[in-house]
């Protein structure tokens, strides 16, 4: 029978979390109260995208500003952190380097994140930037064995309240949610084998709060399908997924600006249904909604605002005539792409489907994945470039049995 997932009180969403319920509850406090902004960026964030570096430092002050770069995540964290920080200094910012980080030689990473003078250089900053890496590294360096918060990553969170900007980009954006991916595995396993917490995911820092989850590297990755069992298992309602070179700006009022060079995936599981009566995954009535740069969208309100160059289609003047099909729907771009034609189509529906190796242990296992225009589907496209923005498409995801062998030589 399809179960309809509710909508919970925060007090039951946080009986799920990991860290000890004091500095959730705690955390939770700090993140409705804030003044300041985010800046997430989905990786591969580069020196020249000048939307995305120059919106931090307006952020964070202006000219002059001085900004916390936490290079904890990365591999070479002295690296790491200089270049970021030539990079914000190039935009006009006075960075800094926090030496916080396990990779750092002669550093004492948990000795670092208690030090009151670095804690204060922190707190006093109008910004903070995390770079990309592994995300497990900047939990387990800013947060205690216990769970409770070190003095630095409470200044992280005093200058965030004031009205600062935390940025971060690929691992810096995967800890803005409650829950992030740890040792994420590609969509298609995530799909067959579920989530398994300490594993697949972990506490985050949430500094978006408890109802957004956060995911990177999003259409050239396919990531979007793998959002799915993590939303389900943790009961988001909403899950925001942003493209390389791009980033999503979350304002004190929680709306959500994309700037750069693509967009994000915006999923909506308010009104999902599972059928538990199936051992597979599988998701009913979701909403799927692709952000291109200069959209915003406001969650108080529900409400989709396209940039000023979007006009929107006119379903009795499709581009795009027949069936609407893809054989690889978790391939680089390949849901957004085939959003972007519905939505410009005169058909109602696309399909595509997702399945593995046919050498592999599970050949025959596969899902199959249902776009459906609803009175509710909005498509607008750009007056000054090949975009589109596609909001509120109904996704349905079901398990399928593939015939074998899938394919042979002529």
């Amino acid at each position: 029978m399809p179960i309809r997932l509710p909508a919970l009180p925060l007090a039951f969403v946080l009986a799920f979390g990991l860290a000890p319920a004091a500095t959730r509850a705690d955390d939770d406090a700090k993140a409705r109260a804030v003044k300041g902004s985010l800046v997430i960026a989905g990786g591969a964030l580069r020196a020249d995208n000048a939307p995305v570096w120059s919106r931090i430092v307006e952020l964070a002050g202006g000219r002059g500003a001085r900004i916390a770069v936490f290079p904890t995540a990365a591999g070479n964290p002295a690296r790491s952190g200089r270049a970021t920080a030539e990079i914000l200094a190039r935009y006009g910012a006075q960075p800094f380097v926090v030496p916080v980080s396990a990779l750092l030689a002669g550093t004492d990473v948990k000795r670092a994140a208690d030090d009151p003078a670095l804690a204060a250089s922190v707190r006093a900053a109008g910004g903070a930037f995390f770079t990309g890496g592994d995300q497990g590294r900047i939990t387990a360096a800013l947060r205690h064995s216990d769970g409770t918060n070190s003095a630095v990553l409470d200044a992280v969170w005093d200058l965030y309240r004031r009205g600062g900007v935390i940025a971060g980009t690929s691992a810096g954006a995967a800890i803005m949610s409650k829950t992030m991916f740890f040792e994420g595995r590609a969509p298609l396993p995530t799909l067959r084998d579920g989530i398994t917490d300490g594993r697949d995911i972990a506490p985050g820092l949430g500094f978006i709060g408890d109802d957004v989850f956060v995911d990177q590297h999003l259409l050239i990755r396919g990531r979007f399908a793998r959002m799915l069992p993590a939303m389900l298992a943790k009961h988001y309602r909403l899950g925001l997924g942003i493209d390389e070179n791009t980033a999503a700006v979350v304002g004190p009022d929680r709306s959500i600006a994309v700037i750069g060079y693509k967009g994000a995936l915006l999923l909506d599981l308010g009104h999902a249904t599972v059928d538990n009566a199936r051992p597979a995954f599988n998701v009913a009535d979701a909403r799927i909604s692709y952000l291109d740069s200069g959209d915003r969208y406001d969650p108080a309100t529900d409400r989709f605002t396209p940039g000023p160059d979007k006009e929107k289609v006119d379903p009795a003047d499709p581009s795009f005539r027949g069936p609407l099909f893809v054989p690889d729907i978790l391939g680089n771009t390949a849901v957004v792409d085939l959003l972007m034609k519905l939505c410009d189509s005169d058909q109602a529906r696309a399909t595509g489907i997702a399945f593995g190796d046919p050498t592999g242990a599970t050949p025959d296992r596969g899902f199959e994945f249902t776009f459906t225009r609803t009175p509710e589907s909005e498509g607008w496209t750009s007056t000054k470039a090949d975009t589109y923005s596609v909001y509120r498409v109904r996704m349905d995801v079901r398990p399928i049995k593939l015939t074998l062998p899938l394919y042979r030589a002529e």
